[in-house]
């Protein structure tokens, strides 16, 4: 089912977490942060939306990281119900599709609750201080494989990197819900 996050709350201070990688370590936010700002996805194996987008995402990532940003990926589904969602699998996917970027596991959710996340793919863009300033799109490409337009994330990235501010008009991503677990 479809799913759009709310619109950016500007200012709000992203909670840390610590949570395995796919790579073995285990990551903060502190960790993953970049000098000029930050990225986190919450993104996912199965979404459609995620893997229509998937290549432009990674080079995205790549070129964000050039300009200073840091760049994470947090997967929170439950694996339970969606195994393909799991671990190893998650491991797979970051080394086909050489993601320049930690691929993270929220096997408990409590890092998309406590950030929020609602959709795959989900981005949340930070300032410096770690500040949200961006919870928009990739581009205008959605699920669409191939040249997209206008690259969104990437000049608002682009301008948190510079001025420390995001774009006050953004156009909210859509995506697969994140898949919770049963209470």
């Amino acid at each position: 089912m479809a799913a759009k996050p709310p619109v950016c709350d500007f200012g709000w201070k992203a909670p840390d977490f610590s949570v395995p990688a796919t790579d073995g370590r285990t990551l903060s936010l502190g960790d993953i942060a970049g000098p000029k700002g930050t990225l986190v996805m919450f993104i996912c194996n199965h979404c459609p939306y995620v893997l229509g987008a998937l290549d432009r995402i990674v080079a995205e990532a790549r070129a964000l990281q050039e300009i200073g940003i840091g760049v994470a990926a947090i997967c929170s589904n439950d694996a339970r119900a969606y195994p393909e969602d799991g671990f190893d699998r998650m491991r797979e996917m970051a080394e086909r599709h050489g993601f320049p970027f930690p691929y993270l596991h929220d096997e408990s959710q409590e890092v998309a609750r406590a950030w929020d996340a609602s959709c795959t793919p989900d981005f949340f863009g930070l300032n410096a201080a770690g500040e949200l300033q961006y919870r928009g799109r990739l581009d205008e490409g959605g699920r669409n494989p191939g040249p997209s337009g206008r690259r969104e994330l990437f000049e608002a990235m682009s301008r948190i990197a510079e001025t420390g501010e995001g774009p006050t008009e953004q156009t909210p991503s859509v995506g697969c819900s994140i898949k919770w677990r049963a209470a």
